[in-house]
Formats: C-alpha cells, structure tokens, sequence
C-alpha cells in the first residue's frame, strides 16, 4: 500500500467575472416533481468535484478548454434542461423544480503555476481545491432559488486544466452527475447528442398510499436534540489547523493482501474490494482516534439502488437513486476483533440496503416523518465510493482526468485511476490530525503487510 502525504502549498488564482450559461436552444418551461428520495432534507446541499487534465501538445495553446466546455455545456442543457432551472419549496415544505431555463454558473481563472506543482501523482485530497472552485457562497445559503450548478474551468501554465464543480445533490446522484457531466464531454468531442438519453421518471421513487416502511433505516432512527448538535458542529465548524491530508492507494496486490487476513473469507460470499477497503478503513480509524471503547461506532455509506429494486429503473434515469448503508459496533470490539469482524459488519449493513423494497421502504419514510435529517455525531465515519460512478471517464478531448475532491475528517470520498503498469487504483484520501494519521497509517500497514 502507498501513501502520499499532502503538504500546504500555496499558489495564486485570478477569476473572471462568473457568467450564466443558458440551454443553446429554447427548453419546456414547465414544473418537474421530485422523488421522495430527492425530496430528503439531507440532500439539500452541494456536493463537490474536480476533475484535472494535462496539457495536449497537439492543441498547444490554441484550444481553449473553457470554451469548448462552455459551449459544450450549453448543449447539454437542452438534453438536461431541469438542471437549468430552479429549485421552489412547496408550503408543505415539500420542493419541486420549476424548469425556467436560467441556467447555470460558470467562471474562467487563471493559476500561476503548472499542473505539476500540486503533486506528482496527482491524487486527492486536495487541500486546495477551494481555490479552484466557482464561490457559491457568493449566491447565498441553501439550495432553493439558486442554480443547480457551478462550474470553473481554472487554466494552468503548463497547458492543462481543472474542471470543478458543484452539484445539487437534490437534482441527481454521483452516477446521475456523472452521467450529465459524460454527456458535456461527448459534446465538447463533436457529438450530435449524449450516448445515454436522459429520463426523468421521479415519480418511480414515490412513497406508496399509504406510505409502508419494511426496513429500519438506521440513518434516521436516532434523530434528536444531541445528534442534530453534533451534525450543525459537523457541517459549520472550520477544519482545525494540525490537521494532515494523506492519500492512500490499494492496488491488487494491496486487495489481495487484505483478503489473505480474513480467515474466514472462504466461508463468506463474493467480497468487494469496497467491502474490505472500508473494513480495514473504518477498523484502523476507530484505533488511532482512542474513542471511549463504550461508545458506538458507526460507518455510514450509499448503496446504489439501480437495478437492484423489485422494478429497476431505466436506462437514463438521473435522479437520486440510493439509500444509506450503517454499520456499528463498540469501539473496544472493533479495535480488538480481527479484520473479517469489521468486513462482516460491513457487508451485513450492505447486503440490507440492496433489498429489492428497501429503496421503496426508505421512500415511506421520509414521507411519514416529514423528510427528517440524517442522525450524524462524531462517532460516525461517511465513506462514499464514486470509483464506479462514471466520473473518471469524463473526457472533454484531453483524455480522461484526475478525478477527486478534498476530504473532511468524518467523511472520505474512494476514487480510481490506472497506474502505469495500467492496474486500477484505489483512491482512499484521509484527513486526521498528524498523530492521529501516523497511528492510523501504521495500522493499516500492518494488515498489509500481515
């Protein structure tokens, strides 16, 4: 397993006025209905990416990559026309979104240093990448009323480029942002229309009459005073100052070590690459963090719910299409245990999510309860895996990019990239404070190397 710790750097970026960039040909203006999955309070709020790309000597300088994007996404938006319009709530609390062709954000900048200043392999987490996104506080709290979408293409001295972005999570998933973003890169590449056609279909992912949950969402079931504390604290809270940011990589033979510590791995159904990463992940944190070895643990990621649900979606379908997976155990019994201890907990809380009902049943909840917010507290670590999303493959005509975003330390994002022997990485940034990650690296080492 290697590990790239990521130093401060600085460096200087100058941004153009922002601009909206409107659907190239006139859309319906009319009223789309979300989904009771969308409509979770939890994902009012915009998610982040960013994607780097490397300089191509066959277009010099003389290839703008803003401009093609901006005239690629402009394109994309006739296809994708919700995501030009706004986000309206409803007196019930409830959103819908009114599909008024506004359009969506967009800036140009500059940096003052190559591509390879930020790091050779160029890996997240990025730290910096602040920097290098479109300011959407600028436009105010919240997601009602405001665009769906930002975007700032940021030029480096060497020729490359980043493509950064911020998402309404309300609006789509990763695969569906993935799917919306692939289709900008076709078009910047001379395409007539996106591969994959987009649908809307949200009401597939209604809460039934009457509304009927068949599972425990474990997500919701301790939601109160304290836990809506913490995640306020969570959410607002600067990231401290002695904090490290350190990327790690598992290749196949790091996979297969990790499977050579699980003694009872024969006895266990097909294991995922996910699965023993976020056991091994989730087990070495729980160490080096010394939690008191009463408290409860708990490891929370989405489960993809496409084709997996009693009537699978279509193909094309963009809207949220998941549900949360958790985990828990006493810190002493996961620092204590054996790596297949973690794994089994894992894949326990993951096969539970792929219930054929269980999107359906967490629909009937969010309705019954009035769209609650998720339970978060400190002692909950949030992974989630975008290195299937579809990001990755995002080609604007300089070649598929780096894709990532920086991380916060009760959350990681696991991304990929093929190495140069041309295997499949695994991407798993950290962010701990300094001992804390020297702790943590070291525990993972050991079950590497075990």
């Amino acid at each position: 397993m290697k590990s790239i710790l990521r130093p401060k750097i600085s460096f200087n970026v100058q941004r153009s006025k922002p601009v909206v960039i409107f659907p190239e040909k006139p859309t319906p203006h009319d009223i789309k209905f979300l989904s009771d999955i969308d409509n979770q309070t939890v994902l009012r709020y915009y998610t982040s990416g960013i994607h780097f790309y490397h300089a191509d000597p066959s277009k010099a300088y003389e290839v703008d990559p803003a401009k093609v994007i901006k005239a690629a996404l402009a394109k994309a938006l006739v296809y994708y026309y919700p995501i030009a319009g706004r986000l309206r709530e409803q007196p019930e609390g409830k959103l819908v979104l009114d599909c008024t062709g506004e359009g969506a954000m967009f800036v140009e900048a500059e940096a003052d240093v190559r591509l390879e200043y930020l790091g050779d392999p160029l890996t997240p987490p990025f730290p910096f990448s602040d920097q290098l996104h479109f300011d959407s506080e600028l436009m105010g709290p919240g997601v009602i009323n405001k665009p769906l979408l930002y975007v700032q293409v940021t030029r480096f001295k060497c020729g490359g480029f980043s493509f950064a972005h911020k998402t309404c999570h309300t609006i789509a998933d990763a695969h569906g942002w993935a799917q919306f973003l692939t289709a900008i890169g076709e078009f910047a590449r001379g395409a007539d229309q996106p591969n994959v056609l987009p649908v809307w279909d949200r009401h597939l992912l209604l809460a039934r009459d009457p509304p009927a949950p068949t599972h425990i969402h474990l997500d919701y079931e301790l939601t109160d005073d304290a836990t809506q504390k913490e995640f306020h604290i969570l959410s607002k809270t600067p990231v401290p100052a002695n904090l490290v940011h350190r990327s790690f990589l598992f290749g196949p033979k790091d996979i297969s070590a990790l499977k050579k510590c699980v003694q009872s791995l024969e006895s266990m159904s097909y294991v995922s690459r996910f699965e023993l990463i976020t056991a091994a992940v989730w087990r070495s944190r729980t160490i080096a963090l010394d939690y008191n070895p009463d408290c409860e643990i708990y490891v929370q990621f989405p489960v993809n719910s496409k084709g997996k649900m009693v009537s699978p979606l279509p193909t094309g379908f963009y809207g949220n299409a998941f549900a949360r997976a958790v985990a828990f155990s006493k810190a002493r019994k996961l620092s204590s245990s054996p790596l297949e201890y973690a794994l089994k907990l894992v894949k326990e809380a993951k096969e539970k999510a792929r219930a054929s009902d269980f999107l359906q049943s967490l629909a009937d909840l969010s309705v019954l309860r009035g769209w609650p917010q998720m339970m978060v507290a400190r002692t909950k670590f949030l992974v989630t895996d975008v290195s299937r999303a579809g990001f990755q493959g995002v080609d604007f005509g300089w070649g598929a990019g780096m894709f990532g975003e920086k991380s916060f330390p009760w959350s990681t994002m696991y991304t990929s990239f093929k190495n140069s022997d041309g295997e499949e990485v695994v991407v798993v940034p950290m962010c701990l404070p300094e001992l804390t990650m020297a702790t943590f690296k070291a525990e993972m080492e050991t079950l590497i190397q075990a």
